[in-house]
């Protein structure tokens, strides 16, 4: 049934405003939850639709996570959906990270959250393998869509870069799929991506540059705006600017400010939001989180009509079957990764175990698994 516009609003930034609350565990795990909420659970979207949009971010600067929620914002109520998708995402996320560098500045340091990520860590595992199973069934086709995206995830384990890794998969697939009606030059669509690279400096500044607005709010657009790969290349992109080039933060602060995005929910770009209120209080929390933001609201904009049209051509059609198991064989990297330091001891793989068992038995909602998951770590700290 079509809903008005209102009640369809009201239903996206109730999603959103819940998933940037509870929304642990990076990139690979917000879109597992979305993927749970919107198309299994709400059917707002196909598994084939969602996989598109999917790839589609991995190939546009800035976080895919907050890009998926501004695209299915769209799918759902249109433009209004749009920005209530992604501030709804957004919002839970930057106003936590705002509060704890209020406590960093007073205090000196950021509060512990060892005991919470503890039982929550686990659970996430577990949501991220369900999410990889389903879409892995609809995204592999064929033996040739199976062996780009297990050639990506020996390559990633290689340390091959991953937006190499995306367009050369959409590039194999896109011809290997079409070889057969390969006639002419002419008839083909070569894709010719640009290589992005970025530079952090080759010497720290002689003097650090005065603090103002304008500038920080300019440099953390630029960065919002050729921001590729995972978001800890985040890392480098700040220290590039705020430690080398400006010299408005210490190496030690920095650090910080990646750790409390780490331990918070939502996406890790609020390490931004952290580091506005530290050199310009709420004002330059703010203005942080709007200027590195504001760059996936627009590529979003200008893609979200494109892609339903794109799937429509065989050529591009495969290049996106391809970035689509390149993003998973990406995904399923990380998710090895994030087990070896989440799956520290028996009893975290024993709660990844039964969660993983909770979610593809009874389809329970991942809510209730975050939520226990964060009762047995306060228990362990306790007991």
């Amino acid at each position: 049934m079509n809903l008005p516009l209102l009640p369809r609003l009201t239903e996206v930034a109730a999603l959103f405003l819940k998933l940037g609350t509870i929304g642990f565990g990076g990139p690979a795990a917000h879109i597992a939850m979305m993927h749970d909420e919107a198309v299994r659970r709400r059917g707002w979207l196909t598994d084939q639709e969602f996989l598109d949009l999917v790839g589609a971010t991995n190939l546009i600067p800035g976080p895919n996570s907050t890009e998926m929620a501004i695209h299915l914002g769209f799918r759902r109520a249109g433009w209004p959906g749009l920005l209530a998708g992604g501030l709804c995402f957004i919002l839970p996320a930057s106003l936590i990270v705002t509060a704890l560098a209020w406590v960093y500045v007073w205090f000196g340091s950021t509060p512990q959250a060892g005991w919470l990520l503890y039982g929550v860590k686990p659970i996430i595992i577990a949501i991220i393998i369900r999410a990889l199973w389903t879409l892995g069934r609809k995204t592999v086709t064929g033996p040739l869509v199976a062996a780009v995206g297990l050639a990506v995830l020996i390559l990633s384990f290689l340390g091959v870069n991953e937006i190499a890794l995306l367009f050369a998969g959409g590039l194999a697939v896109m011809v290997g799929e079409n070889f057969q009606r390969w006639r002419k030059p002419a008839v083909g669509l070569w894709l010719a991506p640009p290589l992005i690279g970025t530079t952090t400096g080759s010497a720290a500044a002689a003097t650090a540059v005065l603090f103002g607005l304008p500038l920080f709010a300019l440099t953390l657009l630029k960065i919002g705006a050729v921001l590729y790969g995972s978001g800890y290349v985040l890392l480098a992109f700040l220290r590039a600017d705020f430690v080398v080039r400006l010299g408005w933060l210490t190496d030690h602060q920095l650090l910080d400010a990646v750790a409390v995005g780490q331990v918070t929910p939502g996406p890790l770009l609020t390490t931004a939001t952290f580091i506005g209120y530290l050199l310009g209080g709420f004002p330059g929390a703010g203005l942080a989180t709007a200027a590195i933001f504001f760059p996936s609201f627009a590529f979003v904009a200008l893609t979200n009509r494109l892609i339903p049209r794109l799937r429509t051509s065989t050529w591009i059609g495969g290049a996106l079957d391809g970035v689509n198991a390149a993003s998973l064989g990406l995904m399923a990297a990380v998710t090895w990764q994030l087990g070896r330091v989440s799956l520290t001891d028996p009893l975290t793989a024993v709660i990844a175990l039964a969660s993983l068992g909770l979610l593809v038995r009874f389809k329970l909602n991942p809510t209730w698994l975050i939520a226990g998951g964060a009762a047995i770590g306060l228990l362990r700290a306790i007991f």
